[in-house]
């Protein structure tokens, strides 16, 4: 009886509390980097395509620790994608609130699955294999049913402490914590038109999901880190799968590399400035706010220190993002200043280049070969440094 007793206490391997701690940890973080690298970057953005063998690994590990279903996570994140920040939205915190998306995002994405036409219209391109329809797709609780009797078994009751905690990771960190706190609260590198953030620089806890502005920016990349004190832990893995030849890359980064010799753009130049649109924005705000500073002095005796800080602020955001009161209040400060008026319309100029999306390959590089034409003629020598800089991208 003493022998039934202490089974069911301690279970069939009878493991200290801190064995047990390292087993939760383990096992959550293989279902983060499962969710991050197979939900999220192989099969919604279809940016990694992994080996079958090791997709299954993934797929049946999900069924086994959350019950998901591959089709109807993509679904959902796809819409997200298509819809972020308007009512379409599964879980914008900026519509429903950051309350709502923390702590009941996991419902979200149910309600979102149950709406009509959702998961046919975003869901294409999953695994629909015997497994997934007869198995995976149908017995959506048994495979979290069957880890509680696994868990059971093996750790007695603490397996069920054990078994909690699983269940409760995903819906908060990922569902909760990424698609709420990663749309309120953290840095921004890149001023996209969602309110996405990084919530943190590094990305261990949940696979790198934390640099939700870097992914927002560059959804097709299967490499959220961009800084140089960034990690991004998720492509870590995938680069090990990619040197174990079981994963590839489908969307390869394209590098800014200079030609020597080269001081007009040309058709290679633009595909790279379209690529990259957004690093090199960032670049261009960033000499800009170096131009504002050298400015400060002089513009602090012709307008008062708020409408500075307010300058500060607004200079970081995309021109195009800006509302008509934004344009005016930062208008009214860099008058004062012909350095800084040029390199903000310079900004701006630069910004309708990807805004043309109806005109030709001929039509966008003749504006963009103009623009680092005036850029240098007529702007200061940060400008003048970029243009040249960019003129010799190909």
């Amino acid at each position: 009886m003493e022998q039934y007793l202490q089974w069911l206490a301690e279970g069939l391997l009878a493991l200290s509390w801190w064995k047990l701690l390292l087993i939760g940890l383990m096992t959550t973080h293989v279902t983060i980097v499962a969710v991050t690298v197979y939900l999220h970057r192989c099969q919604t953005h279809r940016s990694l395509p992994l080996r079958p063998l090791v997709a299954h690994c993934f797929r049946f590990w999900l069924w086994l620790t959350t019950g998901m279903v591959t089709r109807e996570w993509v679904a959902v994140h796809r819409c997200h994608h298509a819809h972020c920040e308007s009512e379409k939205d599964p879980h914008s915190p900026v519509v429903v609130g950051i309350n709502q998306v923390l702590w009941r995002g996991a419902e979200l994405y149910r309600d979102a699955t149950c709406g009509p036409g959702l998961v046919d219209r975003y869901g294409g391109g999953g695994p629909a294999d015997w497994l997934e329809r007869r198995i995976y797709g149908r017995y959506t609780w048994q495979g979290v049913g069957l880890l509680l009797l696994i868990e059971l078994v093996l750790f007695g009751a603490r397996g069920l402490t054990l078994w909690a905690c699983q269940m409760m990771w995903i819906p908060f960190l990922a569902a909760g914590v990424v698609n709420g706190l990663g749309h309120y609260a953290g840095y921004r590198n890149y001023d996209c038109k969602e309110a996405a953030t990084n919530i943190v620089p590094v990305g261990l806890l949940i696979g790198g999901e934390e640099l939700h502005n870097n992914h927002h920016t560059f959804p097709t990349s299967a490499k959220f880190s961009v800084r140089w004190f960034e990690l991004d832990i998720g492509w870590a893995y995938i680069s090990l799968l990619r040197w174990l030849r079981l994963a590839t890359l489908r969307r390869p980064p394209q590098r800014l590399m200079r030609c020597a010799g080269q001081f007009v753009p040309t058709p290679a130049t633009l595909k790279l400035v379209l690529g990259n649109r957004a690093i090199l924005m960032r670049e261009l705000t960033v000499l800009t706010l170096d131009v504002f500073r050298n400015e400060r002095t002089g513009l602090a005796q012709l307008s008062p220190h708020e409408a500075l800080a307010q300058t500060k602020r607004l200079l970081r955001r995309a021109p195009c993002r800006l509302t008509g009161a934004q344009k005016v209040a930062l208008e009214l400060v860099i008058v004062h200043s012909a350095r800084l008026n040029t390199m903000h319309v310079a900004r701006q100029a630069l910004e309708k280049l990807w805004e043309r999306s109806p005109a030709t390959q001929e039509e966008l590089l003749t504006v963009l070969q103009n623009w680092c034409v005036d850029a240098e003629r007529s702007g200061p020598r940060p400008l003048q440094r970029f243009a040249r800089q960019l003129a010799s991208y190909g």
